[in-house]
Protein backbone atom coordinates (compact mmCIF):
# COMPACT_ATOMS: atom_id res chain seq x y z
CA UNK A 1 0.00 0.00 0.00
CA UNK A 2 2.86 2.47 1.01
CA UNK A 3 4.47 1.53 -2.64
CA UNK A 4 1.74 2.69 -4.01
CA UNK A 5 0.93 5.66 -2.86
CA UNK A 6 4.54 6.33 -3.06
CA UNK A 7 4.05 5.81 -6.91
CA UNK A 8 1.20 8.30 -7.05
CA UNK A 9 2.84 10.28 -5.80
CA UNK A 10 5.79 10.20 -7.91
CA UNK A 11 3.11 10.25 -11.10
CA UNK A 12 1.57 13.70 -10.00
CA UNK A 13 4.53 15.47 -9.25
CA UNK A 14 5.02 16.13 -13.45
CA UNK A 15 2.30 18.44 -13.12
CA UNK A 16 2.78 20.46 -10.39
CA UNK A 17 4.51 23.69 -11.59
CA UNK A 18 7.25 23.33 -9.25
CA UNK A 19 9.07 20.51 -10.60
CA UNK A 20 9.89 22.45 -13.50
CA UNK A 21 10.82 25.83 -12.17
CA UNK A 22 13.38 23.62 -10.10
CA UNK A 23 14.08 22.29 -13.64
CA UNK A 24 14.22 24.97 -16.91
CA UNK A 25 15.39 22.66 -19.62
CA UNK A 26 12.93 20.38 -19.12
CA UNK A 27 10.29 23.35 -18.61
CA UNK A 28 11.51 24.67 -22.35
CA UNK A 29 11.10 21.17 -23.81
CA UNK A 30 7.51 21.73 -22.74
CA UNK A 31 6.74 24.87 -23.57
CA UNK A 32 7.78 24.04 -27.11
CA UNK A 33 5.81 20.88 -26.81
CA UNK A 34 2.99 23.15 -26.25
CA UNK A 35 3.65 25.67 -28.59
CA UNK A 36 4.13 22.93 -31.42
CA UNK A 37 0.73 21.11 -30.52
CA UNK A 38 -1.18 24.51 -30.44
CA UNK A 39 0.02 25.14 -33.98
CA UNK A 40 -0.85 21.66 -35.17
CA UNK A 41 -4.25 22.07 -33.89
CA UNK A 42 -4.90 25.52 -35.16
CA UNK A 43 -3.56 24.91 -38.88
CA UNK A 44 -6.02 21.60 -38.39
CA UNK A 45 -8.41 23.76 -37.82
CA UNK A 46 -7.89 26.80 -40.33
CA UNK A 47 -7.36 23.56 -43.49
CA UNK A 48 -10.59 22.29 -42.33
CA UNK A 49 -11.91 25.51 -42.16
CA UNK A 50 -10.47 26.45 -45.70
CA UNK A 51 -11.70 23.06 -47.31
CA UNK A 52 -14.87 24.01 -45.83
CA UNK A 53 -14.76 26.92 -47.86
CA UNK A 54 -13.63 25.63 -50.87
CA UNK A 55 -15.97 23.12 -51.00
CA UNK A 56 -18.51 25.81 -50.18
CA UNK A 57 -17.53 27.63 -53.09
CA UNK A 58 -17.56 24.76 -55.85
CA UNK A 59 -20.78 23.82 -54.40
CA UNK A 60 -21.59 27.13 -55.57
CA UNK A 61 -19.86 26.63 -59.05
CA UNK A 62 -21.98 23.69 -59.33
CA UNK A 63 -25.49 25.11 -58.91
CA UNK A 64 -24.67 28.35 -61.58
CA UNK A 65 -23.42 25.37 -63.90
CA UNK A 66 -26.63 23.59 -63.27
CA UNK A 67 -28.56 26.95 -63.37
CA UNK A 68 -26.62 27.62 -66.79
CA UNK A 69 -27.59 24.52 -68.05
CA UNK A 70 -31.00 24.29 -67.31
CA UNK A 71 -31.18 27.66 -68.70
CA UNK A 72 -29.54 25.90 -71.89
CA UNK A 73 -32.30 23.08 -71.61
CA UNK A 74 -34.65 25.88 -71.50
CA UNK A 75 -32.89 27.97 -74.13
CA UNK A 76 -31.92 25.52 -76.65
CA UNK A 77 -33.33 22.66 -74.38
CA UNK A 78 -34.28 20.73 -77.35
CA UNK A 79 -31.15 19.72 -78.41
CA UNK A 80 -28.89 16.52 -77.18
CA UNK A 81 -30.98 13.58 -76.63
CA UNK A 82 -34.20 15.82 -76.18
CA UNK A 83 -34.79 15.73 -79.89
CA UNK A 84 -34.54 13.31 -82.89
CA UNK A 85 -30.95 13.99 -84.47
CA UNK A 86 -27.96 13.11 -83.42
CA UNK A 87 -26.67 16.07 -84.79
CA UNK A 88 -28.02 17.93 -82.20
CA UNK A 89 -24.87 17.84 -80.00
CA UNK A 90 -22.92 19.26 -82.60
CA UNK A 91 -25.45 22.36 -82.84
CA UNK A 92 -25.07 23.06 -79.11
CA UNK A 93 -21.73 22.55 -78.16
CA UNK A 94 -19.66 25.11 -75.99
CA UNK A 95 -23.61 26.66 -75.53
CA UNK A 96 -22.64 28.31 -71.83
CA UNK A 97 -23.40 32.03 -71.77
CA UNK A 98 -22.85 33.62 -68.14
CA UNK A 99 -23.60 37.10 -69.55
CA UNK A 100 -26.53 37.94 -67.70
CA UNK A 101 -27.43 40.97 -69.31
CA UNK A 102 -27.33 38.50 -72.62
CA UNK A 103 -29.37 35.63 -71.12
CA UNK A 104 -32.14 38.33 -69.76
CA UNK A 105 -32.62 40.15 -73.20
CA UNK A 106 -32.59 36.44 -75.00
CA UNK A 107 -35.51 35.32 -72.53
CA UNK A 108 -37.15 38.55 -73.27
CA UNK A 109 -37.15 37.51 -76.76
CA UNK A 110 -38.15 33.95 -76.47
CA UNK A 111 -41.51 35.31 -74.55
CA UNK A 112 -42.11 37.44 -77.33
CA UNK A 113 -41.80 34.82 -79.70
CA UNK A 114 -44.15 32.80 -77.78
CA UNK A 115 -46.16 35.39 -77.94
CA UNK A 116 -46.31 35.21 -81.41
CA UNK A 117 -46.88 31.61 -81.30
CA UNK A 118 -49.63 31.48 -79.20
CA UNK A 119 -51.69 34.22 -80.94
CA UNK A 120 -51.19 32.33 -83.70
CA UNK A 121 -51.88 28.69 -82.89
CA UNK A 122 -55.11 30.58 -81.02
CA UNK A 123 -56.64 32.45 -83.69
CA UNK A 124 -54.98 31.35 -87.02
CA UNK A 125 -53.95 27.90 -86.55
CA UNK A 126 -52.78 26.19 -90.09
CA UNK A 127 -53.29 29.34 -91.88
CA UNK A 128 -51.06 31.33 -93.28
CA UNK A 129 -51.32 34.49 -91.65
CA UNK A 130 -52.33 36.22 -88.19
CA UNK A 131 -54.18 39.22 -88.68
CA UNK A 132 -53.79 40.39 -84.70
CA UNK A 133 -56.52 42.98 -84.50
CA UNK A 134 -59.54 41.47 -86.09
CA UNK A 135 -57.81 37.95 -84.52
CA UNK A 136 -58.37 35.74 -87.16
CA UNK A 137 -55.86 34.09 -89.60
CA UNK A 138 -55.85 34.74 -93.75
CA UNK A 139 -54.22 32.85 -96.45
CA UNK A 140 -51.87 34.89 -98.33
CA UNK A 141 -49.95 32.10 -99.56
CA UNK A 142 -52.74 29.16 -100.93
CA UNK A 143 -53.45 28.03 -97.49
CA UNK A 144 -49.47 26.53 -97.10
CA UNK A 145 -49.46 27.17 -93.13
CA UNK A 146 -46.56 29.75 -94.29
CA UNK A 147 -46.20 31.04 -90.28
CA UNK A 148 -45.87 27.70 -89.12
CA UNK A 149 -43.69 26.14 -91.47
CA UNK A 150 -41.83 29.46 -91.41
CA UNK A 151 -41.52 29.24 -87.29
CA UNK A 152 -40.25 25.70 -87.16
CA UNK A 153 -36.77 26.15 -87.04
CA UNK A 154 -36.96 29.11 -84.76
CA UNK A 155 -39.55 27.34 -82.56
CA UNK A 156 -36.54 24.39 -82.45
CA UNK A 157 -33.53 26.68 -81.75
CA UNK A 158 -35.44 28.25 -79.09
CA UNK A 159 -35.76 24.76 -77.27
CA UNK A 160 -39.49 25.50 -77.43
CA UNK A 161 -40.29 21.27 -77.79
CA UNK A 162 -44.13 21.27 -77.35
CA UNK A 163 -44.45 24.23 -79.64
CA UNK A 164 -42.40 22.07 -82.40
CA UNK A 165 -44.15 19.02 -81.63
CA UNK A 166 -47.19 20.56 -82.14
CA UNK A 167 -46.37 22.12 -85.78
CA UNK A 168 -44.67 19.06 -86.66
CA UNK A 169 -47.66 17.07 -86.46
CA UNK A 170 -49.51 19.36 -88.60
CA UNK A 171 -47.09 19.55 -91.37
CA UNK A 172 -47.51 15.36 -91.10
CA UNK A 173 -51.10 15.19 -91.03
CA UNK A 174 -52.62 18.40 -92.49
CA UNK A 175 -49.87 19.99 -95.18
CA UNK A 176 -51.01 19.45 -98.46
CA UNK A 177 -49.52 20.96 -101.45
CA UNK A 178 -52.38 19.92 -103.94
CA UNK A 179 -53.82 23.34 -104.17
CA UNK A 180 -55.50 24.96 -107.18
CA UNK A 181 -53.32 28.34 -106.53
CA UNK A 182 -50.97 30.54 -108.04
CA UNK A 183 -47.91 30.67 -106.05
CA UNK A 184 -45.08 32.94 -106.19
CA UNK A 185 -42.43 30.86 -107.03
CA UNK A 186 -39.62 32.46 -104.97
CA UNK A 187 -41.62 32.80 -101.52
CA UNK A 188 -42.74 29.57 -101.83
CA UNK A 189 -39.32 28.78 -101.86
CA UNK A 190 -37.87 30.84 -99.48
CA UNK A 191 -40.07 30.07 -97.07
CA UNK A 192 -41.56 26.54 -97.18
CA UNK A 193 -38.87 24.44 -99.26
CA UNK A 194 -36.36 26.74 -96.92
CA UNK A 195 -38.70 26.57 -93.74
CA UNK A 196 -38.87 22.52 -94.21
CA UNK A 197 -35.44 21.64 -95.32
CA UNK A 198 -34.19 23.82 -91.90
CA UNK A 199 -36.25 21.75 -89.90
CA UNK A 200 -34.99 18.95 -91.20
CA UNK A 201 -31.10 19.73 -90.73
CA UNK A 202 -32.28 20.65 -87.24
CA UNK A 203 -35.02 17.36 -85.71
CA UNK A 204 -33.38 15.02 -88.90
CA UNK A 205 -37.16 14.14 -89.38
CA UNK A 206 -37.79 12.55 -92.51
CA UNK A 207 -41.36 14.14 -92.48
CA UNK A 208 -39.74 17.74 -93.70
CA UNK A 209 -37.62 16.20 -96.37
CA UNK A 210 -40.59 14.41 -97.57
CA UNK A 211 -42.51 17.66 -97.83
CA UNK A 212 -39.58 19.98 -99.39
CA UNK A 213 -39.47 17.42 -102.20
CA UNK A 214 -42.81 17.31 -102.69
CA UNK A 215 -43.42 21.25 -103.07
CA UNK A 216 -40.53 21.73 -105.23
CA UNK A 217 -41.43 19.31 -107.52
CA UNK A 218 -44.18 21.13 -108.45
CA UNK A 219 -41.84 24.39 -108.41
CA UNK A 220 -39.66 22.95 -110.65
CA UNK A 221 -41.82 23.40 -114.36
CA UNK A 222 -41.71 27.04 -113.89
CA UNK A 223 -37.76 26.14 -115.27
CA UNK A 224 -38.75 25.12 -118.20
CA UNK A 225 -37.58 28.06 -120.50
CA UNK A 226 -35.57 28.42 -123.19
CA UNK A 227 -33.30 30.31 -121.44
CA UNK A 228 -33.59 28.34 -118.48
CA UNK A 229 -34.43 31.47 -116.19
CA UNK A 230 -37.58 30.61 -114.62
CA UNK A 231 -41.10 32.28 -114.63
CA UNK A 232 -42.44 33.46 -111.60
CA UNK A 233 -45.66 32.27 -110.75
CA UNK A 234 -47.16 28.39 -110.99
CA UNK A 235 -50.26 26.97 -110.11
CA UNK A 236 -49.41 24.12 -107.55
CA UNK A 237 -51.63 21.84 -108.46
CA UNK A 238 -51.89 22.16 -113.07
CA UNK A 239 -48.73 23.89 -113.52
CA UNK A 240 -48.47 26.22 -116.24
CA UNK A 241 -45.72 28.59 -115.13
CA UNK A 242 -46.14 32.26 -116.44
CA UNK A 243 -44.94 36.10 -115.31
CA UNK A 244 -47.28 38.01 -113.92
CA UNK A 245 -48.63 40.54 -116.40
CA UNK A 246 -46.96 43.97 -114.22
CA UNK A 247 -43.83 43.04 -114.93
CA UNK A 248 -43.79 43.09 -118.96
CA UNK A 249 -43.51 39.29 -119.23
CA UNK A 250 -40.06 39.57 -117.67
CA UNK A 251 -38.87 37.84 -114.87
CA UNK A 252 -37.85 39.23 -112.03
CA UNK A 253 -34.10 39.74 -111.12
CA UNK A 254 -34.60 38.36 -106.97
CA UNK A 255 -36.85 36.22 -108.02
CA UNK A 256 -35.36 33.91 -110.35
CA UNK A 257 -31.81 34.35 -108.40
CA UNK A 258 -32.78 33.50 -105.34
CA UNK A 259 -33.61 29.97 -105.36
CA UNK A 260 -29.85 27.97 -105.36
CA UNK A 261 -29.69 27.67 -101.93
CA UNK A 262 -32.61 25.88 -100.91
CA UNK A 263 -32.86 23.54 -104.37
CA UNK A 264 -29.11 22.54 -104.13
CA UNK A 265 -29.57 21.66 -100.80
CA UNK A 266 -32.15 19.31 -101.95
CA UNK A 267 -30.29 17.60 -104.23
CA UNK A 268 -28.00 17.30 -101.86
CA UNK A 269 -30.21 15.53 -99.36
CA UNK A 270 -31.74 13.69 -101.65
CA UNK A 271 -29.12 12.56 -104.17
CA UNK A 272 -31.38 13.54 -107.17
CA UNK A 273 -29.37 16.18 -108.94
CA UNK A 274 -32.42 17.82 -110.93
CA UNK A 275 -33.00 20.49 -108.62
CA UNK A 276 -29.28 21.65 -108.33
CA UNK A 277 -29.05 21.19 -112.11
CA UNK A 278 -32.24 23.68 -112.27
CA UNK A 279 -31.06 26.57 -110.52
CA UNK A 280 -27.26 26.68 -111.41
CA UNK A 281 -28.38 26.65 -115.07
CA UNK A 282 -29.84 30.10 -114.31
CA UNK A 283 -25.97 31.19 -113.01
CA UNK A 284 -24.82 29.74 -115.76
CA UNK A 285 -26.89 31.58 -118.41
CA UNK A 286 -26.66 35.40 -115.96
CA UNK A 287 -22.65 34.74 -116.09
CA UNK A 288 -22.86 34.72 -120.09
CA UNK A 289 -23.88 38.35 -120.25
CA UNK A 290 -22.87 39.34 -116.82
CA UNK A 291 -21.71 43.47 -116.89
CA UNK A 292 -18.65 44.60 -116.22
CA UNK A 293 -19.44 46.11 -112.85
CA UNK A 294 -21.45 42.96 -111.66
CA UNK A 295 -25.35 44.98 -111.41
CA UNK A 296 -27.96 43.12 -113.13
CA UNK A 297 -31.62 45.08 -113.84
CA UNK A 298 -34.64 44.09 -112.15
CA UNK A 299 -36.00 42.69 -115.00
CA UNK A 300 -34.77 39.30 -117.07
CA UNK A 301 -35.95 38.01 -120.29
CA UNK A 302 -36.71 34.32 -119.63
CA UNK A 303 -36.85 33.72 -123.40
CA UNK A 304 -33.24 35.35 -124.00
CA UNK A 305 -32.30 35.63 -120.67
CA UNK A 306 -30.92 39.31 -121.73
CA UNK A 307 -31.39 42.21 -119.02
CA UNK A 308 -33.96 44.59 -119.71
CA UNK A 309 -33.02 48.23 -119.11
CA UNK A 310 -34.52 48.98 -115.95
CA UNK A 311 -33.93 50.19 -112.34
CA UNK A 312 -30.41 48.96 -110.58
CA UNK A 313 -30.98 48.36 -107.05
CA UNK A 314 -29.87 46.57 -103.38
CA UNK A 315 -33.20 46.87 -102.31
CA UNK A 316 -36.63 45.69 -103.46
CA UNK A 317 -36.62 42.99 -106.50
CA UNK A 318 -32.93 42.94 -106.30
CA UNK A 319 -31.01 42.43 -103.12
CA UNK A 320 -31.26 38.70 -102.40
CA UNK A 321 -29.58 38.00 -105.96
CA UNK A 322 -26.50 39.24 -104.29
CA UNK A 323 -26.78 37.73 -100.95
CA UNK A 324 -26.92 33.94 -102.64
CA UNK A 325 -24.02 34.47 -105.22
CA UNK A 326 -21.86 34.58 -102.12
CA UNK A 327 -24.07 32.08 -100.08
CA UNK A 328 -24.13 29.39 -102.74
CA UNK A 329 -19.91 29.19 -102.55
CA UNK A 330 -20.20 29.30 -98.91
CA UNK A 331 -22.66 26.45 -99.05
CA UNK A 332 -20.81 24.19 -101.46
CA UNK A 333 -17.78 24.54 -99.74
CA UNK A 334 -15.80 27.55 -101.67
CA UNK A 335 -14.23 24.68 -103.40
CA UNK A 336 -12.97 25.36 -107.28
CA UNK A 337 -16.39 23.81 -108.69
CA UNK A 338 -18.24 27.22 -107.55
CA UNK A 339 -15.19 29.85 -108.16
CA UNK A 340 -18.00 31.70 -110.34
CA UNK A 341 -20.05 31.98 -107.80
CA UNK A 342 -17.68 33.95 -105.80
CA UNK A 343 -15.95 35.89 -108.94
CA UNK A 344 -19.48 37.22 -109.51
CA UNK A 345 -20.27 38.43 -106.34
CA UNK A 346 -16.73 40.50 -105.98
CA UNK A 347 -17.76 41.93 -109.22
CA UNK A 348 -21.31 43.16 -107.89
CA UNK A 349 -19.71 44.36 -104.74
CA UNK A 350 -17.23 46.70 -107.17
CA UNK A 351 -20.39 47.93 -108.46
CA UNK A 352 -22.04 48.40 -104.94
CA UNK A 353 -18.83 50.54 -103.93
CA UNK A 354 -19.61 52.99 -107.26
CA UNK A 355 -23.37 53.20 -105.69
CA UNK A 356 -22.11 54.24 -102.07
CA UNK A 357 -22.45 57.82 -101.32
CA UNK A 358 -22.50 59.86 -98.08
CA UNK A 359 -24.94 62.48 -96.64
CA UNK A 360 -24.48 65.92 -95.30
CA UNK A 361 -23.66 67.00 -92.80
CA UNK A 362 -23.97 63.28 -90.79
CA UNK A 363 -22.12 61.88 -93.16
CA UNK A 364 -24.36 58.12 -93.55
CA UNK A 365 -23.04 56.04 -95.85
CA UNK A 366 -25.97 54.50 -97.87
CA UNK A 367 -26.43 53.05 -101.32
CA UNK A 368 -27.61 54.66 -104.19
CA UNK A 369 -30.08 53.09 -106.61
CA UNK A 370 -29.41 53.44 -110.54
CA UNK A 371 -31.54 53.90 -113.16
CA UNK A 372 -29.72 54.29 -116.99
CA UNK A 373 -27.08 56.81 -116.11
CA UNK A 374 -28.61 58.42 -113.13
CA UNK A 375 -28.47 57.73 -109.54
CA UNK A 376 -30.98 58.31 -107.34
CA UNK A 377 -30.76 59.28 -103.22
CA UNK A 378 -33.05 56.79 -102.05
CA UNK A 379 -32.49 53.23 -99.90
CA UNK A 380 -34.86 50.58 -98.94
CA UNK A 381 -34.72 49.22 -96.23
CA UNK A 382 -34.51 45.92 -97.27
CA UNK A 383 -30.73 46.89 -98.68
CA UNK A 384 -29.79 47.02 -94.67
CA UNK A 385 -29.13 42.94 -95.23
CA UNK A 386 -26.12 44.38 -97.21
CA UNK A 387 -23.68 45.28 -93.64
CA UNK A 388 -24.45 41.49 -93.08
CA UNK A 389 -23.46 40.05 -96.52
CA UNK A 390 -20.68 42.07 -96.65
CA UNK A 391 -19.32 41.30 -93.12
CA UNK A 392 -20.42 37.64 -94.33
CA UNK A 393 -18.18 38.17 -97.42
CA UNK A 394 -15.20 40.30 -95.97
CA UNK A 395 -12.77 37.14 -94.94
CA UNK A 396 -12.51 35.83 -98.85
CA UNK A 397 -10.18 38.97 -99.37
CA UNK A 398 -6.95 39.56 -98.46
CA UNK A 399 -5.88 41.64 -95.29
CA UNK A 400 -6.63 44.79 -96.75
CA UNK A 401 -9.58 44.62 -98.51
CA UNK A 402 -11.00 42.65 -95.95
CA UNK A 403 -10.33 45.35 -94.04
CA UNK A 404 -12.18 47.90 -95.79
CA UNK A 405 -15.15 45.64 -96.91
CA UNK A 406 -16.23 45.35 -93.33
CA UNK A 407 -15.40 48.93 -92.49
CA UNK A 408 -17.90 49.91 -95.36
CA UNK A 409 -20.23 46.97 -93.74
CA UNK A 410 -20.25 49.02 -90.48
CA UNK A 411 -20.85 52.00 -91.74
CA UNK A 412 -24.19 51.33 -93.48
CA UNK A 413 -25.26 49.51 -90.36
CA UNK A 414 -24.71 52.90 -88.52
CA UNK A 415 -27.07 54.27 -91.43
CA UNK A 416 -29.84 51.46 -91.05
CA UNK A 417 -29.73 51.61 -87.15
CA UNK A 418 -30.47 54.97 -87.67
CA UNK A 419 -33.42 54.54 -90.29
CA UNK A 420 -34.53 53.50 -86.56
CA UNK A 421 -33.76 56.31 -84.81
CA UNK A 422 -35.02 58.85 -86.85
CA UNK A 423 -38.87 58.32 -86.55
CA UNK A 424 -40.34 58.96 -83.95
CA UNK A 425 -41.36 55.42 -83.15
CA UNK A 426 -37.71 54.36 -82.89
CA UNK A 427 -38.99 51.38 -85.92
CA UNK A 428 -38.01 52.16 -89.14
CA UNK A 429 -39.98 53.32 -92.56
CA UNK A 430 -39.81 50.84 -95.64
CA UNK A 431 -37.26 53.28 -97.33
CA UNK A 432 -35.57 56.03 -97.33
CA UNK A 433 -34.77 59.40 -99.38
CA UNK A 434 -31.23 61.63 -98.75
CA UNK A 435 -30.47 65.51 -99.27
CA UNK A 436 -27.78 67.49 -99.46
CA UNK A 437 -27.86 69.02 -95.64
CA UNK A 438 -30.70 67.12 -94.98
CA UNK A 439 -29.16 63.87 -94.01
CA UNK A 440 -32.04 61.47 -94.62
CA UNK A 441 -36.15 61.44 -94.38
CA UNK A 442 -38.42 58.58 -94.20
CA UNK A 443 -40.13 58.19 -97.66
CA UNK A 444 -42.47 54.85 -97.68
CA UNK A 445 -43.57 55.65 -94.08
CA UNK A 446 -44.62 52.44 -92.84
CA UNK A 447 -43.14 49.20 -90.80
CA UNK A 448 -44.04 45.29 -91.81
CA UNK A 449 -41.69 43.96 -89.15
CA UNK A 450 -39.10 43.33 -91.36
CA UNK A 451 -35.26 41.80 -90.19
CA UNK A 452 -32.79 43.48 -92.40
CA UNK A 453 -31.18 45.42 -89.88
CA UNK A 454 -31.34 43.10 -86.88
CA UNK A 455 -30.16 40.19 -89.79
CA UNK A 456 -26.66 42.35 -90.52
CA UNK A 457 -26.45 43.34 -86.82
CA UNK A 458 -25.98 40.13 -85.93
CA UNK A 459 -23.43 39.14 -88.73
CA UNK A 460 -21.57 42.30 -87.55
CA UNK A 461 -21.58 41.57 -83.80
CA UNK A 462 -20.25 37.62 -84.68
CA UNK A 463 -17.46 38.91 -87.02
CA UNK A 464 -16.34 41.77 -84.87
CA UNK A 465 -17.13 41.18 -81.35
CA UNK A 466 -18.36 44.94 -80.78
CA UNK A 467 -21.17 44.64 -78.26
CA UNK A 468 -22.45 47.51 -79.38
CA UNK A 469 -24.44 45.88 -82.41
CA UNK A 470 -26.14 44.17 -79.48
CA UNK A 471 -27.59 46.86 -77.80
CA UNK A 472 -28.72 48.46 -80.93
CA UNK A 473 -30.55 45.32 -81.45
CA UNK A 474 -31.91 45.54 -78.31
CA UNK A 475 -33.34 49.06 -78.52
CA UNK A 476 -35.13 48.23 -81.58
CA UNK A 477 -36.59 45.06 -79.99
CA UNK A 478 -37.90 47.72 -77.29
CA UNK A 479 -39.71 49.75 -79.63
CA UNK A 480 -41.09 46.61 -81.13
CA UNK A 481 -42.49 45.34 -77.97
CA UNK A 482 -43.55 49.29 -77.25
CA UNK A 483 -45.25 49.82 -81.18
CA UNK A 484 -46.32 46.32 -82.65
CA UNK A 485 -47.37 44.31 -79.71
CA UNK A 486 -50.95 43.84 -78.78
CA UNK A 487 -52.68 41.63 -76.91
CA UNK A 488 -53.19 39.05 -79.94
CA UNK A 489 -50.10 39.38 -81.30
CA UNK A 490 -47.54 41.58 -83.38
CA UNK A 491 -49.00 43.91 -86.09
CA UNK A 492 -46.91 46.32 -88.22
CA UNK A 493 -47.36 50.08 -88.38
CA UNK A 494 -48.82 52.07 -90.93
CA UNK A 495 -47.06 54.82 -89.60
CA UNK A 496 -43.87 55.07 -88.30
CA UNK A 497 -43.94 58.74 -87.03
CA UNK A 498 -47.65 58.44 -85.78
CA UNK A 499 -47.58 54.93 -84.78
CA UNK A 500 -51.17 53.61 -86.27
CA UNK A 501 -51.31 49.86 -86.21
CA UNK A 502 -52.20 47.90 -89.47
CA UNK A 503 -53.59 44.28 -89.27
CA UNK A 504 -50.85 41.55 -89.79
CA UNK A 505 -48.66 39.93 -88.07
CA UNK A 506 -46.49 38.94 -91.03
CA UNK A 507 -44.54 35.18 -90.96
CA UNK A 508 -41.07 36.54 -91.77
CA UNK A 509 -41.31 38.13 -88.21
CA UNK A 510 -41.18 34.86 -86.10
CA UNK A 511 -39.02 33.40 -89.25
CA UNK A 512 -36.53 36.04 -89.46
CA UNK A 513 -36.82 38.94 -87.19
CA UNK A 514 -37.21 37.05 -83.75
CA UNK A 515 -34.64 34.47 -84.28
CA UNK A 516 -32.06 36.90 -85.55
CA UNK A 517 -32.54 38.84 -82.72
CA UNK A 518 -32.46 35.52 -80.14
CA UNK A 519 -28.88 34.95 -81.73
CA UNK A 520 -27.76 38.33 -81.47
CA UNK A 521 -27.96 37.55 -77.71
CA UNK A 522 -26.90 34.43 -77.96
CA UNK A 523 -22.83 32.53 -78.65
CA UNK A 524 -21.54 32.53 -81.60
CA UNK A 525 -21.66 28.64 -81.22
CA UNK A 526 -25.21 28.54 -81.73
CA UNK A 527 -25.87 27.69 -85.08
CA UNK A 528 -22.35 28.58 -86.08
CA UNK A 529 -21.57 30.58 -89.32
CA UNK A 530 -19.07 28.16 -89.63
CA UNK A 531 -21.77 24.93 -90.37
CA UNK A 532 -24.61 26.93 -91.27
CA UNK A 533 -25.46 29.15 -94.08
CA UNK A 534 -28.92 31.12 -93.62
CA UNK A 535 -31.18 31.46 -96.79
CA UNK A 536 -32.72 34.83 -97.38
CA UNK A 537 -35.47 33.75 -95.12
CA UNK A 538 -33.48 32.86 -92.36
CA UNK A 539 -33.38 29.26 -92.70
CA UNK A 540 -30.53 27.80 -91.32
CA UNK A 541 -28.77 24.76 -93.85
CA UNK A 542 -26.03 22.41 -92.69
CA UNK A 543 -23.00 22.91 -94.70
CA UNK A 544 -22.17 19.55 -95.82
CA UNK A 545 -18.62 19.28 -96.05
CA UNK A 546 -17.05 17.82 -99.39
CA UNK A 547 -14.30 18.72 -101.69
CA UNK A 548 -13.97 19.16 -105.24
CA UNK A 549 -13.09 15.88 -106.09
CA UNK A 550 -15.83 14.09 -103.77
CA UNK A 551 -18.91 16.50 -105.17
CA UNK A 552 -21.44 13.91 -105.34
CA UNK A 553 -23.49 16.23 -107.82
CA UNK A 554 -21.69 17.61 -110.49
CA UNK A 555 -22.26 20.57 -112.83
CA UNK A 556 -23.33 18.57 -115.68
CA UNK A 557 -26.37 17.02 -113.69
CA UNK A 558 -24.47 13.17 -113.36
CA UNK A 559 -24.86 11.50 -110.14
CA UNK A 560 -21.39 10.42 -108.35
CA UNK A 561 -22.87 8.29 -105.83
CA UNK A 562 -48.11 40.70 -109.22
CA UNK A 563 -46.34 39.78 -105.94
CA UNK A 564 -47.90 39.03 -102.71
CA UNK A 565 -49.16 42.06 -100.56
CA UNK A 566 -46.21 42.61 -97.96
CA UNK A 567 -43.98 40.29 -99.99
CA UNK A 568 -40.88 39.33 -98.55
CA UNK A 569 -38.81 41.41 -100.78
CA UNK A 570 -40.97 43.14 -103.08
CA UNK A 571 -41.81 46.35 -101.01
CA UNK A 572 -45.04 46.85 -103.09
CA UNK A 573 -47.79 47.02 -100.90
CA UNK A 574 -50.07 49.06 -99.99
CA UNK A 575 -52.43 49.83 -96.98
CA UNK A 576 -56.07 49.36 -98.14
Amino acid sequence: MARGRSSSSSRWRYVHPSYYLKRPKRLALVFISFVFITFAVWDRQSLIREHEDEISKLKEVLSRLQDQLREVDGSVGNFGERFISANDKEISKDFVDIDPINKERREKVKEAMLHAWNSYEKYAWGQDELQPQSKNGVNSFGGLGATLVDSLDTLYIMGLKDEFQRAREWVANSLDFNKDYVASVFETTIRVVGGLLSAYDLSGDEIFLEKAKDIADRLLPAWNTPSGIPYNRINLAHGNPHNPGWTGGDSVLADSGTEQLEFIALSQRTGDPKYQQKVENVITQLQKTFPGDGLLPIFINPHSGAASHSTITFGAMGDSFYEYLLKAWIQRNKTEAVKHYRQMWETSMEGLLSLIRKTTPSSFTYICEKNGGSLSDKMDELACFAPGMLALGSSGYGPEKAEKILSLAEELAWTCYNFYQSTPTKLAGENYYFRNGADMSVGTSWNILRPETVESLVYLWRFTGNKTYQDWGWNIFQAFEKNSRTDSGYVGLRDVNTGAKDNMMQSFFLAETLKYLYLLFSPPSLISFDEWVFNTEAHPLRIIPRNDKEESLRADGKANSRPNPFGRKHGRTGYN
